[in-house]
């Protein structure tokens, strides 16, 4: 039977939880608790584990729901890249999701994916004024990250005249830049065309205009939404005429913006997360030698036990979407003499074991360790605007072996 450790956290308002603490299989088919941790254990414990995710911090309570079009978008996502893993195929999750190539292309190369709701945000009048302004808060996208791309995805629902049903219109998204006086011009980034009778998502590319606004805030002046009659493009007409839906609606047709973030390998935090100081580390390394020596399956052969991380015990379920928790699992036991081949060992673990054998007092046995470890991703809200689908990587260990 597998060594079951579970982290049962309870933080914020139930600290005083009597039961919060690490679980084991005690080898009878019962999980029971090993250690209880104090108030000060639990809260360290929950930074160490937001510092793992690389936050500053525990996000704020957000009520916002599920059913708003930005954090829906995620998670369609983040269910078809789990059922991706599972053995599903790209093709069923691209038609279902009505994704592009591009779209595609740039879900699976990037490491964070973040969304931005569009907010009511003043912006001066510019000379044409039957379209629709747009702004999106991008202040939170850390500067480090590459950008992969970025688009605008607004709702279109069927226009039930039937003249404009047929007609073919061309949605244009402008950007608002400064001229050298001072005036308030508009930039071309990019158009699509569409016909009244469409209903759908339409996706506008912004990735020309995402990284400038990323590294020079002050110059987000936000979007300007232009709609032109195809054989008429000297007419411009309201989105809403066209059935695009820009402000007022349902939830789910809120438009919003995607980034597709590619991380850095020096990505750090905005805000500084503290260290860990030496009395610490010593404290958790005293730990975990004290955990191991109470497994029972200690001293065993190495191979892989269950570890499962919970979020809902840590009670992060009103940031965290998905997922409730991981299986990390872990790899435990001893890299004995002659090291069999389930024991998935290298062949400088083999030498080394000779060389023990000869010399134990000076040369150690080899560790057992993971050979084989995967990502996890995890959908939460960064605040009550944007909502992040993150991979972590190297999160869940799927073999182990003698290194």
């Amino acid at each position: 039977m597998n060594f079951v450790l579970v982290f049962s956290l309870v933080l914020g308002e139930v600290l005083c939880w009597p039961h919060a603490g690490v679980y084991i299989d005690n080898g009878l088919n019962q999980t029971i608790i090993d250690r209880e941790m104090t108030p000060a254990e639990k809260r360290e414990m929950e930074m160490e584990i937001l510092n793992l995710l690389g936050l500053p911090e525990r996000p704020k309570r957000v009520s916002k729901s599920l059913k708003r079009s930005a954090p829906r978008f995620l998670l369609d996502i983040y269910k078809s890249l789990m059922e991706e893993e599972n053995g599903g195929h790209r093709s069923e999750r691209s038609a279902d999701l009505n994704l592009s190539g591009d779209e595609q292309n740039a879900i699976d190369e990037s490491d964070v994916i973040m969304t931005f709701e569009s907010i009511n945000h003043h912006v001066s009048s510019v000379r044409h004024e039957r379209g629709k302004r747009l702004w999106f808060n991008v202040s939170e996208m850390p500067i480090a990250e590459n950008v992969v791309g970025a688009e605008l995805r607004i709702y279109q629902k069927e226009i039930l005249s039937p003249k404009k049903a047929r007609n073919v219109y061309t949605v244009t998204v402008f950007e608002l830049v400064n001229t050298d006086s001072g005036e308030r011009e508009l930039e071309y980034i990019s158009a699509v065309n569409t016909t009244g009778s469409f209903t759908g998502w339409l996706n506008l590319n912004l990735t020309a205009c995402l990284p400038t606004w990323v590294a020079f805030p002050d110059s987000n002046k936000g979007l300007y939404l232009s709609v032109h009659p195809v054989d008429k493009p000297g007419r411009e007409i309201r989105p809403e005429d066209i059935g695009l839906i820009t402000a007022k609606g349902p939830d789910e047709t809120h438009p919003f913006m995607v980034a597709f973030l590619k991380a850095s390998n020096h990505v750090q935090p905005k805000r500084s997360i503290r260290d860990l100081s030496s009395k610490r580390r010593v404290r958790k390394s005293n730990y975990v030698e004290m955990m191991l020596n109470d497994n029972p399956h200690y001293g065993s052969t190495c191979k892989m036990y269950d570890l499962y991380i919970s979020f809902k015990d840590l009670k992060w379920q009103d940031w965290i979407i998905a997922p409730t928790g991981y299986s990390a699992h872990y790899c435990a036991g001893e890299c004995k003499f002659p090291l069999n081949g389930h024991m998935n060992a290298t062949n400088h673990a083999i030498v080394q074991t000779l060389v023990h054998l000869m010399n134990p007092n000076k040369f150690p046995k080899p560790c057992c360790a993971p050979t084989k470890l995967t990502p996890i991703s995890v959908l939460y809200f960064q605040d009550d605007t944007n909502v992040i689908l993150k991979k972590y990587k190297k999160m869940s260990v799927k073999s182990c072996g003698c290194h």
